[in-house]
């Protein structure tokens, strides 16, 4: 890689703090960095501090709105269990480990921070607009104290106003931000951040810390099906699945399309909570690049998706209290009543009655998971076909996803509606058949979550009221009965979405 142009030792340095004087003790408050390689927050820490403690806080303002069963805090008990599990291995004394908290941000951590005799608390940047008011109001509530809390860059490679246009403004378009992205790449903006020194610098537990992670039930939530599918955890889950991408990496720009084909990496949830660091990716996938791996050009692409949608979040935060990133589309008139609610209700349950559909809510239902290509086809059909405003489905997906994140789930929602910044324009609009015949010609995917279609043709799997009565008694299917009936004709419904959509053009002028 060549060296960026710009002085990358100053990627990482805390706001305000210059790192000459090192402190005594601090605090490493992990968030969604749940690892000990390549944390820059933890690196940071090592580097200031001549003895740390780890501390990780199940708060209160986001799990006391989530549902009682959330595959999400179960996959974060158990990747919280193992970080526990690594600082009582590295540690030099018995009592070393991770301090757990439950509670609320402001309290639990202006408590721990007095009760440890720390003079710092360090963690990751976070730019969603209620981690921001959280981080403030921690950092207000230390500051008497004389406690500082300093964080950094972590779970992207570049972000907020790091990469802007020759103007200096933010991009709102991802082909040239890709392209500034992949021109400004040097070594250090994906080096590891060394946390070596972990071991000799951890510091012991005081004896009212020295308690287990909290089990489930003791965070007042029920066990999910987690257990039962396929979803490893924690860091020794996320580099197993790295492994077996690396193995087959080669064929993602031919594979990534077809829900049916081990083609994804499926590290989204890991990065989501930062089991497994950007910049590990990026290092392994840039040679790769460089030497002309189309497949690793191609995923570095998506991995800079994830980076541009962090940056729209950081610049444009109206983009997530429910408002379009292109506000003529905020003068859509959306479908409204009880008809409205019932499609919807039809939509989240996969009883939409076109089979690509419904097998991706299927899955999403079953496993907390949705293949990227069915995000936009399912999203298509809620906002294109049904006419329903995007952000009920920005909320569904929000609760149901492994690894939602607020940046990309809106920026995902705000695309397939045309709202978005590079969003695809209204005109066009996905054919939830077409897309189906393309991408599961032989209906592999839609066997697997539709059972009850397994023995229609390939022909009319993807359609089955094209089928004859006779093909579909022969395969056992009952159309408003065993499987339902399209519940809008997907031509009448694209001329009533162009003519919905023609209010954002006298909205523009």
């Amino acid at each position: 890689m060549r060296a960026p142009p710009h002085n990358p030792a100053l990627s990482c340095l805390c706001l305000g703090f210059a790192m000459d004087v090192p402190y005594e003790l601090g605090l490493v408050w992990f968030r969604r960095d749940l690892r000990l390689d390549d944390n820059a927050a933890l690196a940071l820490a090592l580097r200031s501090c001549r003895r740390v403690h780890c501390a990780f806080l199940f708060d209160r303002d986001i799990l006391d709105s989530l549902p009682r069963q959330d595959r999400r805090v179960e996959f974060l008990v158990l990747c919280v269990r193992e970080l526990d599990e690594a600082l009582r291995n590295e540690g030099a004394h018995p009592g070393c480990g991770l301090i757990v908290l439950h509670g609320r941000a402001q309290a639990e951590l202006v408590t721990l921070a007095l009760d440890l005799g720390v003079q710092a608390v360090f963690a990751a940047h976070d730019d969603e607009s209620t981690s921001i008011e959280r981080d403030t109001q921690v950092r207000e509530a230390l500051l008497p104290h004389g406690i500082a809390l300093h964080t950094c860059k972590d779970h992207t490679i570049f972000e907020r106003q790091e990469i802007l246009t020759q103007s200096g403004s933010p991009y709102t378009v991802f082909t040239p931000y890709r392209k500034a992205w992949f021109a400004r790449l040097g070594a250090t903006d994906c080096a590891a951040h060394d946390t070596r020194s972990l071991p000799h610098a951890l510091a012991q537990r005081p004896a009212q810390y020295q308690r287990p992670v909290p089990t489930l039930e003791e965070l007042g939530f029920a066990h999910t099906n987690l257990g039962s599918l396929p979803i490893p955890v924690g860091m020794s889950g996320a580099q197993r699945l790295l492994d077996d991408f690396l193995t087959r990496i080669d064929r993602y720009a031919d594979t990534r399309d077809f829900p049916a084909i081990k083609g994804p990496s499926y590290l989204g949830v890991h990065l989501r909570f930062g089991t497994i660091s950007i910049r590990t990716l990026v290092r392994i996938a840039w040679p790769l690049h460089l030497a002309g791996n189309a497949s690793a050009t191609t995923w570095i692409s998506e991995l800079v998706w994830r980076d541009f949608y962090f940056s729209i979040l950081a610049n444009f935060p109206h983009v997530t209290s429910g408002a379009s990133f292109k506000p003529a589309y905020d003068a859509i008139a959306w479908e409204q009543g009880p008809q409205a609610e019932a499609r919807f209700a039809a939509w989240c349950a996969g009883q939409t009655g076109y089979p690509l559909v419904d097998a991706a809510m299927a899955q999403l239902a079953q496993t907390g998971y949705m293949h990227n290509r069915l995000r936009m086809v399912a999203g298509s059909f809620l906002v294109k076909d049904l006419g329903i405003d995007w952000r009920w489905g920005e909320r569904f997906f929000a609760t149901h996803l492994n690894d939602f994140d607020l940046a990309a789930n809106n920026g995902g929602w705000q695309w397939v509606s045309s709202s978005g910044c590079d969003a695809q324009p209204f005109f066009r609009i996905f054919h939830p058949v077409t897309q189906s015949e393309k991408f599961d010609a032989q209906g592999k995917f839609i066997r697997r979550y539709l059972p009850q279609l397994a023995r229609l043709p390939d022909r009319w799997i993807h359609a089955p009221w094209r089928a004859s009565p006779l093909e579909l008694d022969a395969a056992g299917v009952v159309l408003g009965g065993n499987y339902p009936l399209p519940i809008v004709d997907h031509d009448a419904a694209r001329r009533a979405t162009l003519a919905r959509y023609a209010v954002t053009k006298a909205v523009n002028g």
